[in-house]
């Protein structure tokens, strides 16, 4: 079931989400050659605690890590360990806080140095569906026009949309109901309404659209190993325009 939420459970859920947004632009800052997955994974979890904040992904459905930290053909759920990173990649980092009850949850991809235009563009293009996205967040859409638009985008330009992960709803619980696809067949379509708080998240892959998952049971890469980028919000549905709550 849907769960609409208050003013006062969306500022709930707002406060979680800055929290979200500080500490990922923190760890933009330490994104550069030689620095591990690992040092990233435990300097969020210190920041998040300093906050007053808890890790929503550690030990979440066994998860072993604060972070995803998702390196050139990791689609997500990358989890962090003791390797360097090199310049050249690109890294995807989901970050999720719980803060006073509720939620936030935040993806973003940065580059590791000098990247190519090939990364480049999959970057901005991942980026810009994002917020095609949230741009049709609006109440009497439907899910579809959010997962309309960031698929017919993605692939004008080339990229492929992940179809074995998608966006979800958040409050109280780190994913509710409904499942955000960013794509349109046989999705199970919902009319937004005001009160609606819902995490859009495409991810775009550089070649072709199909995941594997590896024996970690985590660790989803491109099945061409090709590079792939993710991108997230928290967004609030209101009667006038979307708010996105991952914001500082």
């Amino acid at each position: 079931m849907v769960k609409i939420k208050s003013k006062k459970e969306i500022e709930k859920i707002r406060e979680a989400g800055r929290v979200t947004a500080d500490v990922l632009s923190l760890l933009k800052r330490e994104i550069r050659t030689g620095v591990t997955t690992l040092y990233l994974n435990d300097l969020a979890k210190r920041e998040i605690e300093k906050r007053g904040g808890t890790p929503a992904f550690l030990g979440y459905q066994g998860y072993p890590a604060s972070i995803c930290t998702s390196v050139e053909e990791v689609v997500v759920h990358g989890i962090p360990g003791d390797f360097p990173l090199s310049s050249g990649q690109i890294i995807s980092i989901d970050l999720g806080v719980k803060k006073d009850g509720y939620y936030g949850d935040m993806a973003a991809t940065f580059p590791v140095g000098e990247i190519d235009r090939e990364r480049e563009r999959l970057i901005e293009v991942t980026q810009k569906s994002l917020f095609l996205g949230i741009e049709k967040s609006l109440s009497g859409n439907r899910l579809s026009d959010i997962a309309r638009v960031i698929q017919n985008y993605v692939k004008e330009e080339g990229f492929s949309v992940v179809r074995q992960f998608v966006g979800h709803g958040i409050g109280k619980s780190l994913h509710e109901e409904p499942e955000v696809p960013n794509y349109v067949e046989n999705i199970e379509d919902y009319i937004l309404q005001e009160g609606m708080v819902i995490c859009i998240e495409p991810m775009v892959n550089s070649g072709r659209a199909e995941v594997k998952v590896l024996s970690d049971g985590w660790t989803a890469v491109t099945i061409d190993r090709k590079p792939s980028a993710h991108f997230e919000h928290t967004v609030s549905i209101t009667k006038d325009k979307p708010e996105i709550l991952t914001i500082l």
